[in-house]
């Protein structure tokens, strides 16, 4: 058998599958199910701070609506605390004893000061790490792209000085030069970067002139600017490269370690094909390092990166000219086009 193990964010993984997060793991038959399939780590669904807040005005409004029912009490229910992060931090504390593989929180403030107070919550819950989850919606045209980036590495410098655990970023793809942000978040001491953010997007429907938002899962084609910027940090990064989003199969798995990545995390195909298809993949990674003669990932980790490659232009130009220049040949191949 080939050593699948492989290391993240300074954990010793058994293999480099990870589920992503999602609603499969806020339940625990789900993660055991998961951890018997052998995947190596889970990243739990992310705490949302808006949502928390929404759900604290709205138990708010409903409560005030008792206010003074009663000409002898001042409201007809005592203070709650439910509508705060406690039973996402208890779920958490469940999931860590539930398993013995990893287990990575995720988090999305919104506040630099609540990025670090629910980090610090977090950390006490006994997970094994964090996955920053970051992506700015644009609300104003008057807010630059300098300042954002700016707020991100204010955030991530709070959060590492104030907790112990490693810290990993989940990215957008939407920087103007995500290599030169990661390279800032780097040198913060970040541990890993997740490429990228499978972002849900609005959708109208036009029969019923509404908005929608429509199941978000990824393709297999989805996953090449995963690969494309896998290839480009190999080597020029000290934290740990995931690829996420479009990683379907054994053979995406393998593409992303050749360019580069040390570990993947899978979503979609596990909705799609049930939770103990992680087994075929861990397979048929087993499969095909066999054929090639490959004992552990370390021996083909990076093979096809831009570090060690000699065409330059590979993972650095779109090929839209040679493209132009073969288009005979494509052609030729789809004569109907």
């Amino acid at each position: 058998m080939a050593d699948l193990r492989t290391k993240y964010l300074g954990l010793e993984l058994k293999n480099p599958v990870i589920l992503g997060a999602s609603n499969l793991v806020t339940k625990i038959e789900n993660i055991k199910r998961a951890e018997d399939a052998g995947v190596a780590a889970i990243v739990y669904k992310s705490l949302f701070e808006e949502q928390i807040q929404l759900e604290a005005a709205q138990l708010d409004d409903e409560l005030e609506e008792y206010n003074e029912r009663h000409a002898e009490m001042v409201k007809l229910f005592p203070t709650i605390q439910h509508a705060g992060p406690e039973e996402h931090l208890e779920n958490l504390r469940k999931v860590k004893k539930s398993v013995e593989i990893p287990v990575i929180a995720s988090l999305n403030a919104v506040f630099k000061e609540t990025w670090v107070e629910y980090a610090q919550m977090i950390e006490q819950t006994g997970v094994d790490a964090f996955e920053l989850n970051f992506f700015y919606v644009p609300r104003d045209k008057e807010t630059d792209g300098e300042s954002i980036n700016n707020q991100q590495i204010e955030i991530v410098k709070e959060v590492i000085q104030n907790v112990k655990l490693p810290v990993s970023i989940k990215l957008s793809p939407f920087y103007a030069n995500p290599l030169n942000v990661i390279n800032r978040f780097d040198q913060l001491g970040v541990r890993g970067f997740v490429l990228f953010n499978r972002l849900f997007q609005p959708d109208i429907n036009i029969e019923q002139e509404a908005h929608f938002t429509p199941l978000n899962a990824s393709h297999q084609e989805d996953n090449k600017l995963s690969l494309r910027f896998a290839g480009l940090l190999y080597g020029s990064v000290k934290g740990s490269i995931c690829s996420n989003t479009g990683i379907h199969t054994g053979e995406d798995v393998v593409k992303m370690i050749l360019a580069g990545a040390d570990c993947v995390q899978v979503v979609s195909t596990v909705y799609k094909n049930k939770i103990e298809y992680i087994s075929k993949i861990l397979e048929d990674i087993q499969m095909w390092m066999k054929a090639k003669n490959y004992s552990k990932l370390d021996d083909f980790r990076g093979k096809l990166s831009n570090k060690n490659i000699n065409d330059p232009f590979v993972y650095k130009r779109a090929q839209y000219i040679d493209l132009l220049l073969k288009s005979d040949q494509i052609f030729r191949k789809y004569p109907a086009v």
